[in-house]
């Protein structure tokens, strides 16, 4: 069960993929020219690390607050994934998780089911 880590609401891009084994992470630049090849970025992402879709099993993306470019076309990818591949996702925010101190990415799948984070379920948090 393999699992992916979006976060485009912070100052830059990262992603993480959760293996059995493993744990990979990459950040990019967080441009308007990323924001529109997010998908591209998953998939080399992915590639990269010889993963497909199909070998996800489920996403958490950060919800905000944050960018709302970064938030918007992050939750439409997620969506889409959804709906295309059937991965169910998980919409978080450091908000979220309250009294947690030093909270790392890898934590985030754990935490989710913690603090009964719902699944496939979008509110975002944009910042004004």
């Amino acid at each position: 069960m393999n699992k992916l880590v979006i976060d485009v609401a912070s100052e830059k891009i990262f992603l993480m993929i959760i293996t059995k084994d493993d744990i990979y992470n990459i950040t990019k630049e967080n441009t308007k020219i990323n924001y529109e090849k997010l998908t591209l970025i998953v998939k080399d992402f992915l590639y990269l690390n010889r993963l497909k879709l199909g070998d996800i099993s489920k996403i958490y993306v950060n919800r905000g607050p944050g960018s709302f470019a970064g938030i918007r076309n992050s939750l439409s990818l997620v969506k889409a994934l959804n709906l295309s591949k059937r991965i169910d996702y998980y919409c978080y925010s450091f908000d979220d998780f309250k009294d947690q101190k030093d909270i790392k990415y890898e934590d985030i799948p754990n935490l989710c089911d913690k603090f009964k984070i719902k699944k496939n379920l979008i509110k975002p948090i944009y910042l004004s």
